[in-house]
């Protein structure tokens, strides 16, 4: 292992996500934190980034995306629009990219692509190890239970979460639809209201619930005549977010270029 930490910029540094990077990459031997970027708006502007915890970085928070010239990564977990000023400025400036927002339009995405023919993106809508796994165990189940049995994903998540289904819920059904040899954009049921006929057995329904502070919590059920299996992810703490975050970040020290997700930092692929 190197003994130079890798150099670390949290995007959205005043904010929950942002702050729990933040103390991640601090208590992290390896990495340490050489940039902090929140909206100019923000009324965090040139505190220490690192100030919540009663410590002192350094690094003060910043709008000038100028500031990615000193580091090797971003980090980023904020909204589509900021996401992709960020992208470009990691392009020009050749710093690698983490990107744990959701949400994004095929034409954004597109624009992603493109930007890992020059830098090393690691792009998943979750960064949670255990989320990754269980959406291994996804696949497995959808391949076995090919016949006989209807699929529906339950998500819930906090008051504040601006998207749905939440980005995670949309990636297991995408591994469960590509498990079947079917496109989610097909097959995929978002609403139910009123008289809606018969489930169609080829479909995969969402639902969602928002409210209090739920972390994130994922469920998919596979339901037979007879049986049903609930394959269930319960996140506690966004801390397993930020430790996924850093997985990634190492994954990255030795790609100089390509679009990656955590299957690949993984090891699952």
């Amino acid at each position: 292992m190197s003994t130079t930490p890798h150099r670390v910029c949290i995007a959205g540094a005043s904010g929950r996500m942002g702050r729990m990077l933040i103390e991640a990459v601090q208590n992290a031997d390896d990495c340490a934190l050489s940039g902090a970027l929140d909206q100019a708006s923000s009324p965090a502007l040139g505190q220490d980034a690192a100030l919540f915890m009663g410590q002192r970085s350094g690094v003060a928070i910043a709008s000038d995306l100028g500031t990615l010239a000193g580091s090797q990564y971003l980090i980023d977990f904020t909204r589509p629009e900021g996401t992709m000023e960020h992208l470009r400025a990691c392009v020009r400036h050749g710093v690698k990219l983490v990107i744990g927002t959701t949400g994004f339009s095929d034409e954004q995405k597109a624009e992603i692509a493109e930007a890992s023919k020059h830098i090393a993106i690691m792009m998943a809508p979750n960064m949670s190890v255990g989320v990754n796994v269980t959406l291994k165990l996804l696949e497995m189940a959808a391949k076995a239970l090919n016949t006989g049995y209807d699929i529906e994903i339950v998500e819930a998540h906090h008051r504040h979460k601006v998207d749905a289904p939440s980005g995670t819920a949309l990636k297991m059904g995408e591994v469960i639809a590509d498990a079947l040899g079917r496109d989610l954009k097909d097959c995929a049921v978002y609403e139910r209201y009123g008289h809606t006929g018969e489930r169609d057995p080829g479909t995969i329904g969402f639902a969602t619930v928002r409210g209090g502070d739920v972390v994130g919590d994922h469920t998919v059920m596979f339901l037979g005549t007879g049986d049903r299996i609930e394959i269930s992810h319960k996140s506690s703490s966004r801390a397993t977010y930020a430790q996924g975050s850093l997985r990634a970040v190492r994954f990255l020290a030795s790609q100089p270029h390509g679009l990656f997700d955590m299957f690949d930092v993984l090891g699952l692929r």
